[in-house]
């Protein structure tokens, strides 16, 4: 019953809570600047609110702590990590969509500098995580443990690096990176409850329930966008939730849309580099589907799709 409790109150908190959000970032002037060399049918995109994802972090979290505090649910180091880590990163987005907003522009962090925030972040959700967890990976089919040690911190640090800002890069059509991610963790709360960890899939569950409220408004035609703030903090806890729950490498097949986007411009950046030529027409590949003439709802749908695939496939697999 407290799952079900807390799933509503937090989509009805977000729903209610997120038109005053808009129009007060209306108001300060918070919005959305396209890059010039973006297409052209995004540049009416400027101006739209951004950090939206202020209000999908801060209300999941609130509703954990007042169930926590009232007995209704545990909370271990294991929530403590998700919490910290949708916390953690969605701050370091938050900075960085406050300097885009402030200069105008969509340079933001110094990639190094915010590499180094979020490599920070890493080291520190591996040290406390390595405290009362073991060093080992899980091989699912083959239903095998293998011990790592020392190696298992540079996957961790993969994981989280590279996984926030995948989802980073995802957020580019309106809907896309919400509902993507929705759809990655459903698989997670079934996992998490498979487990055990109640306290886990609960974090999960009100993430969900608050993606939902927030994608009434970010559905096309958006009325606001989740910025860095709130894609960052989306990776980050997506990262935690597969390292707490022992599930790294199905977060790579359920989270695999993600993934694919950061290749796309890994492949883009690096093929252009030596040969002055472009493998994709735009980079991430969203960009690319729209270029070749399918509509923003197109691409989003399809890549809903996509990800629903490989979200039943990860399921599968993890459970047999």
């Amino acid at each position: 019953m407290v799952y079900i409790i807390g799933f509503f109150t937090t989509l009805l908190c977000v729903i209610l809570i997120m038109p005053k959000t808009i129009d007060f970032l209306h108001k300060i002037k918070f919005g959305q600047t396209e890059r010039e060399e973006g297409l052209d049918s995004h540049k009416k995109k400027n101006g739209t609110p951004t950090m939206g994802g202020i209000v999908f972090i801060l209300i999941p979290v609130i509703i954990y702590l007042i169930t926590y505090f009232a007995g209704f649910i545990p909370m271990d180091l294991n929530a403590v990590i998700l919490l910290l880590a949708f916390i953690g990163y969605g701050l370091i987005g938050f900075i960085d969509d406050y300097i885009i907003v402030v200069k105008k522009d969509n340079q933001g962090l110094k990639p190094k500098t915010k590499f180094l925030m979020q490599s920070i972040l890493a080291i520190v959700f591996f040290l406390l995580y390595r405290t009362n967890s073991s060093l080992s990976l899980w091989i699912p089919i083959w239903d095998k443990t293998i011990p790592l040690g020392f190696l298992y911190f540079f996957l961790i640090f993969i994981m989280f690096t590279a996984e926030t800002n995948a989802v980073n890069l995802t957020d580019g059509l309106d809907g896309l990176c919400a509902g993507q991610m929705i759809i990655a963790l459903v698989p997670f709360v079934v996992f998490a409850f498979l487990q055990g960890l109640t306290q886990i899939a609960y974090i999960l569950i009100l993430v969900i329930a608050a993606l939902l409220g927030y994608l009434k408004f970010n559905k096309h035609p958006a009325k606001i966008f989740m910025g860095d703030t709130g894609s960052l903090a989306l990776g980050g806890i997506f990262a935690a939730t597969g390292m707490v729950l022992k599930q790294e490498i199905l977060l790579v097949l359920i989270g695999l849309v993600f993934v694919v986007e950061t290749l796309s411009v890994i492949i883009q950046v690096t093929y252009y580099r030596k040969t002055k030529k472009r493998i994709f027409k735009m980079a991430p590949l969203h960009h690319h589907f729209e270029m070749c003439g399918w509509n923003e709802t197109q691409v989003v749908h399809r890549f809903w799709l996509a990800g629903l695939i490989c979200a039943i496939a990860g399921l599968l697999i993890g459970v047999i």
